[in-house]
């Protein structure tokens, strides 16, 4: 594909936009305030692949604790803003990397141009994020209800906001639960704007449901070329949504991470407990590092030619089992002995010892 060129915004250490690897951020669901189950959390998120993290920020005890805990992680940290801008004023001198807010609902100019004048002062962007469920009145009238043209003007009014104050990094959402108005909404957008785009779709439901929804609606505006950084939104362990993440950007060949794997799903022609063989080695693979693709097949006709572009692969039946590299057999063994010799080639070929 060719993606959309944005300019580039500067979140720590990780850049978003201007040909940059799309970024993964999520978000923690721990209360901001309790700064040891937060940063817990954080570093579990970035165990799993996470790259920039957000945190509510409801209260000043909360601000506080942003800049404690950003002493502590290693990874950006945005601060959630809505309604009181003197929270944004607090994040920024906390430490914030980032700000998350919506200009029109900090009450007033004066209150925007305070925080743009800090944020860039501290060299921090904001992103514009708008959502369907808080598009304002006049807007929603204006189009009759949530619409593409709605969620973009709004995100443009709040662009302007900023602008106003010779304020421009910025990256721009325009989020929906519902994922054509998104996709459209990402595309219409494009043609404004040469900001970058955080991408997600808002309130995707609970881990199996807004997986699929997500990977739905984040594939089909990253595949457009569009997209700079994402968030799976999940209700459930924010660790799922860096895995779903993951698996979105590494399903379109935008990012590589670790080893991808394949397997058939199964007919009348195979013999082989190909379920659990899978299974067993996909939890296995899950922590390897190194970027490789995984093969695991039931039967000879899927076997090794079929998946010849798979690093690795096995496949047998009839108690037999077979390694391939490549789409050539490497090795035969009995089933039974087959994922421990699978196991062994495959460490060898990262490099355990």
């Amino acid at each position: 594909m060719i993606r959309r060129i944005s300019r580039a915004v500067r979140v720590g250490d990780v850049t978003i936009g201007a040909g940059s690897p799309v970024s993964i951020q999520s978000m923690t669901n721990t209360y901001t305030r309790d700064v040891d189950q937060t940063v817990k959390q954080i570093e579990a998120l970035v165990d799993a692949g996470c790259e920039i993290v957000r945190l509510a920020v409801p209260d000043s005890a909360s601000a506080q604790a942003l800049g404690i805990i950003k002493k502590r992680v290693k990874i950006p940290v945005v601060a959630d803003i809505h309604y009181d801008y003197r929270l944004a004023l607090e994040s920024l001198k906390a430490g914030a990397d980032k700000l998350r807010l919506n200009p029109g609902n900090i009450g007033g100019a004066d209150k925007v141009k305070a925080v743009a004048r800090e944020a860039a002062s501290r060299g921090v962007p904001i992103r514009v994020g708008v959502n369907s469920g808080s598009l304002e009145k006049d807007l929603f009238a204006k189009y009759g209800g949530v619409t593409p043209e709605a969620l973009v003007e709004s995100a443009l009014r709040s662009v302007e906001i900023l602008e106003n104050q010779s304020f421009k990094d910025i990256v721009i959402a325009v989020k929906s639960s519902d994922v054509t108005l998104s996709v459209s909404a990402y595309e219409l957008l494009a043609k404004h704007t040469d900001y970058p785009f955080h991408v997600g779709i808002t309130e995707a439901g609970t881990v199996y449901g807004g997986s699929i929804k997500s990977a739905v609606g984040i594939g089909a505006v990253l595949s457009r070329g569009l997209g700079d950084t994402i968030r799976v939104s999940l209700t459930g362990d924010p660790l799922e949504e860096v895995r779903c993440a993951r698996e979105i950007l590494q399903s379109l060949g935008l990012r590589r991470f670790g080893v991808e794997l394949v397997s058939c799903p199964t007919c009348g022609r195979t013999s082989i407990d190909l379920i659990g063989l899978a299974e067993r080695i996909e939890a296995y693979c899950k922590d390897i590092k190194t970027p490789l693709k995984v093969a695991v097949m039931g039967c000879v006709v899927n076997g090794p030619g079929e998946s010849k572009d798979a690093d690795i692969g096995v496949t047998g039946g009839d108690g037999k089992g077979v390694i391939f590299k490549k789409g050539e057999i490497f090795a035969t063994m009995k089933e039974d002995e087959l994922f421990p010799a699978f196991v062994q080639e495959l460490e060898k070929m990262v490099g355990v010892t």
